[in-house]
């Protein structure tokens, strides 16, 4: 979306030209779209029309409009009698193919593993019938990779090939088989499904009106047959019952109409067609019996049958609705307008060139290893972790001589743009270098550098944790935090939807675009349903014929209605959308679609330590000095000093890391001056390694800083008397700082840093609640020291491994995946990435490295460990539930087939009973908000 250009505003202030032509203009209600007549969001999109700026309902109609103003064809407007969204657009034009403009494209679109993604709204869909027919009219387009529509969200993802088949043509698609499809954004999606609330209302109000006439008129048709009633008065009665049967068949009933009719024509069936034949056939047999005076009328069955069907379909899609829109209130919207100060591509340039140039060998590995546990995995781009010391330099030097401009305001090299002269633009319609003001209390919607002296702000939406962050001049902030202090100017690094909460909220629309395999199964199994309802009510119908034929056509109708299978395929969507949303209440969110059905499988978790079980937050409490070795000795300083000197080293090395160990050296480095580094180098499950002054330092585990492998010579040298005493220090790890020896290449230790960090407070009782539960807990961690194998026993885990490597990691799990188990890991990390991927299920603590998030299928927002026991007792309990759902929808209609085949149940009765045997599938679905 874009906001209203300079040449847009100034042309608000004056009239079109001739504005005789303007006279007969059509114009829509306050708040509605002047092109389709929808209502506008707040605040709308704009589009220059007739020398005017008009209100737009969406991206859509606004390029749409442009479009047409662009090509000259603004006599269009002034033309159409109506504003009507189904009104032809000039034949030079179609409104799908606006969404083949890269601008478009751009705003709803992105790539993944060398294909197109797509996050669509979808409008009218009413079963899951509806959902099998889009996704299967869709996989028969060339180009197509995978297409998931989620019938609780009315939302679909679809994953297709560019360059063999445009948006639009996917669009239109949709669109043929009766459906409408647009780009998903949140404010919209909501007044979509507001709008078709309303629609359902309006259509359930007029069916109530007209089956309360039909079935006063039809009780004295009743009596009459008893009473001797006058044939002209029997057909009076008849004529005022169809009179007001009509329009709740025609009007409220068209819905089942359309969607059955859209399946028949891509000769598919879904659950409208049997609705829609038994319908069909009771109004017409009513109207001919009312012409030609013979036979019955059930005007009163068809008013109610359709009333009941629309209550229970009124009463599903709120319960859909309200669940859906949980999840929302999770994330936050971008505001749709930010203050654009000025720009400064050039900056924007050299910070994104050096990160390319300073990128960590660990990315290769870690790419490396995540290939071997999964075929394919999204990557994001993360600046945190690249931005090492020459990057902190260079944005550091950028963000002061933006400040020294901004306090010489006269001078030749003040940045394009001032403060006075500041822009009002939009979200989407930001760019990489653009600098901008955060006002106070505002969110921060994209990824980018200070500029200002200081600022402070929350990030509790990605870490779940309330305390103010301190920001300095040049450091990075990320998308999604709060500025709770005075206003300040950022660099945008990235644009809004590659930031950091750009991540969360793609991952969060791919879980509620996918659909488990249990849906599927339903789905399946609906569809197999329906097919041999129709079957069975021909066969029906020739068996009363011969026998009755005047119960032929009700007992046909009895059949066709009772056991439409709509509570079938709603038992598993409902309560899988309100687990989830309930869920997200604990700060639990499912990103991939299978999770909840996975948890409930479950039989082994395997825990990360640190940042995990642990608060990741480690505390500096001792440095010792390794002696003779500290070449600071010879300087003759003392004791202090020399740890001063080594730790302002060792936080060197760790700058841009975001390792708990490199926070806690970095925090106690705070007031040192650290050195410059060159050739920065990470190594997963090992340590850093960097060139000061020209030596090379190394800093991490024992063997990791002493290079020691199994056949190496420094395994017999003056650091073998090295020892790492946990217990004594009281310490939960410890880190060796070591350099290269120039003569003779090998590495000789500095000192030792020890660190404490704290087991999380719920970590216990989340562990004996899955001991409970016959869940086995295993620990599999990095850290080599023995302390991560005594914690492991304190806390009474069943299995704990240490001083593992990411391929170590994922051989574990594969392990326990040959010998049955069903794993879920819990990890924090970018060196987790590999092993979240290989486990069955998966979930990382928010805050973690973009690959660890994007690997995993759920994220703990709140840090709260406890909310897995959480989940494993809401997955079992909405697999009871499903289950549940599915024992009673076959249950009922085994057992109503039965007595409708033999003429038992009359056609309103039927219609009573089906809308009955869904609400108790949906309202037994919403037990799941007390879970």
């Amino acid at each position: 979306m874009s906001s209203i250009p300079s040449s847009v505003s100034s042309a608000i202030n004056h009239s079109y030209e001739d504005t005789s032509i303007i006279e007969g203009l059509v114009l829509p209600l306050a708040d509605h779209c002047f092109h389709c007549g929808d209502p506008v969001p707040q605040p709308p999109f704009y589009a220059e029309i007739l020398g005017q700026s008009r209100e737009m309902c969406c991206m859509g109609c606004q390029l749409a409009a442009q479009s047409i103003v662009e090509a000259g064809l603004e006599q269009y407007y002034l033309d159409r009698s109506e504003i009507n969204r189904t009104a032809s657009l000039p034949t030079q034009l179609t409104r799908l193919e606006v969404y083949d403009h890269d601008e478009i494209k751009s705003q709803f679109v992105y790539a993944q593993d060398g294909m197109s993604v797509a996050e669509l709204s979808v409008n009218n869909l009413r079963c899951a019938a509806c959902t099998w027919l889009i996704e299967s009219r869709l996989d028969e387009l060339e180009g197509i990779g995978k297409c998931q529509v989620n019938l609780t969200n009315q939302r679909m993802r679809v994953i297709w090939d560019e360059n063999k088949l445009p948006i639009s043509r996917i669009l239109a698609v949709i669109n043929e088989i009766g459906y409408e499809a647009k780009p998903y954004r949140q404010d919209t999606h909501e007044a979509m499904l507001a709008r078709h609330n309303n629609q359902m209302l309006l259509r359930l109000g007029i069916a109530a009106l007209g089956s309360m006439q039909a079935m006063m008129y039809a009780v004295a048709l009743y009596f009459g047959e008893y009473s001797d009633m006058l044939i002209f008065q029997r057909d009076f009665l008849r004529w005022v019952s169809l009179f007001v049967s009509t329009p709740v068949f025609f009007y409220a009933g068209i819905p089942f109409f359309t969607s059955a009719w859209s399946a028949i024509r891509a000769r598919q069936v879904n659950m409208d067609v049997p609705v829609s034949l038994a319908l069909i056939i009771t109004f017409f047999a009513s109207l001919y019996a009312t012409i030609t005076g013979q036979g019955e009328t059930y005007y009163d069955s068809v008013s109610m049958f359709i009333f009941f069907l629309l209550a229970g379909r009124y009463i599903e899609h709120n319960a859909r609705l309200k669940a859906a829109t949980m999840a929302n209130d999770l994330v936050v919207v971008e505001p749709v307008l930010v203050q654009k100060v000025a720009e400064d591509k050039s900056a924007a340039e050299r910070i994104l060139q050096l990160l390319k140039e300073n990128e960590f060998q660990q990315d290769e590995v870690i790419e490396n290893e995540a290939q071997k546990a999964l075929d394919a995995t999204e990557v994001m781009p993360d600046f945190m972790q690249r931005m090492d010391v020459n990057v902190y330099q260079l944005t550091s030097r950028i963000a002061q001589d933006w400040q020294q401009s901004r306090n010489q305001p006269n001078t030749q090299s003040q940045p394009e743009g001032d403060i006075e002269s500041k822009q009002m633009v939009t979200a989407h319609s930001l760019q990489v270098g653009d600098i901008i003001l955060v006002e106070a209390g505002s969110e921060i919607i994209s990824d980018g550098i200070l500029l200002s002296s200081t600022a402070t702000v929350s990030q509790s939406l990605l870490t779940g944790e309330g305390d103010l962050i301190i920001k300095s001049q040049g450091v990075y902030i990320v998308g999604g935090a709060q500025n709770d202090s005075q206003p300040f100017e950022m660099l945008v690094t990235a644009l809004p939807k590659d930031s950091q909460i750009g991540l969360i909220d793609r991952l969060m629309n791919r879980a509620m675009s996918e659909k488990p395999k249990l849906a599927q199964q339903a789905d399946k199994l609906a569809r197999w349903f329906v097919a041999r309802i129709l079957v069975l009510s021909v066969l029906v119908f020739i068996g009363w014929y011969l026998v009755d034929s005047s119960q032929a056509i009700w007992a046909t109708v009895a059949v066709l209605v009772a056991t439409c299978p709509c509570a079938l395929s709603l038992a598993t969507p409902i309560a899988l959308t309100v687990s989830t949303n309930r869920l997200a209440s604990y700060g639990f969110l499912t990103t991939r679609g299978h999770t909840l059905q996975t948890l409930a499988e479950i039989t082994h978790v395997a825990f990360d330590k640190t940042g995990t079980l642990t608060y990741g937050k480690p505390n500096l409490l001792n440095i010792e000095l390794i002696k003779p070795k500290s070449q600071t000795e010879s300087d003759g300083l003392s004791s202090t000093a020399q740890k001063d000197t080594l730790l302002a080293i060792a936080a060197a090395l760790e700058v841009g890391s975001r390792h708990p160990i490199a926070h806690a050296l970095l925090t106690a480095a705070y007031q040192l001056h650290l050195p410059s580094t060159q050739a920065v180098q990470h190594y997963p499950a090992g340590g850093v390694e960097a060139v000061i002054d020209g030596t090379v330092y190394r800093i991490g585990h024992k063997d990791f800083a002493l290079d020691r492998t199994d056949n190496s010579a420094n395994d017999i040298d003056a650091n073998d008397d090295l020892t790492i005493d946990l217990v004594a220090q009281r310490a939960s790890s410890a880190v060796v700082l070591s350099y290269q020896n120039t003569d003779s290449k090998k590495w000789q230790a500095l000192a030792c840093f020890y660190f404490n960090d704290k087991v999380r407070d719920s970590a216990q009782s989340m562990l004996d609640t899955l001991k409970g539960l016959g869940i086995e807990s295993v620990m599999l961690t990095g850290d080599p020291s023995p302390q991560a194998l005594v914690m492991a026993e304190n806390l009474g885990m069943q299995a704990a491994y240490n001083g593992l490597s990411p391929t170590d990691k994922v051989n574990h799990i594969q392990q326990l995946q040959a010998n049955g188990a069903v794993v879920l890991m819990v990890g924090d990390g970018i060196n987790d990435a590999p092993v979240l991927a290989a486990a069955d299920v998966s979930t990382s603590i928010a805050g973690a490295a973009d690959l660890a998030q994007v690997s995993s299928d759920s994220i703990i927002l709140n840090g709260k460990i406890e909310a897995i026991t959480a989940a494993k007792r809401i997955s079992d309990k909405t697999e009871r539930i499903i289950k549940q759902n599915f024992r009673w929808a076959l249950a009922y209609n085994s057992i109503v087939l039965i007595p409708a085949a033999l003429g038992y149940v009359p056609p309103w009765l039927a219609a009573i009973g089906m809308s009955l045997s869904s609400l108790f599938v949906v309202l037994n679905a919403l037990r799941l908000k007390r879970a």
